[in-house]
């Protein structure tokens, strides 16, 4: 069974994790962040290497209550980069930027 399948086995499980980070990052004042953000930042990031196990559930947990704002909010940073694409090469999109 690979990695993805084994996370997404024991989402609901590890829920509770999840929204007790979520609360944290409010508390920190992020407050943009949900849960399906967190999701995928926990599958890129802290799973996305192949296992020659199975990942545990008290793994999954440790990884989550483990993740710090700045870790999310780096990665965040460079996903919009690669979704969105930003050429100066439109005068409105100079403007927008020197505002």
């Amino acid at each position: 069974m690979g990695i993805i399948h084994t996370a997404e086995q024991y989402r609901s499980q590890v829920q509770p994790a999840i929204l007790s980070k979520l609360e944290e990052f409010r508390l920190l004042g992020t407050d943009s962040v949900t849960e399906d953000d967190l999701w995928e930042f926990l599958m890129k990031k802290k799973w996305r290497k192949e296992k020659k196990d199975e990942l545990k559930l008290f793994e999954m947990i440790q990884d989550i209550l483990s993740v710090k704002v700045s870790d999310y909010i780096s990665f965040a940073t460079i996903e919009s980069f690669k979704k969105n694409e930003f050429s100066l090469d439109d005068k409105n999109e100079w403007e927008d930027l020197l505002k």
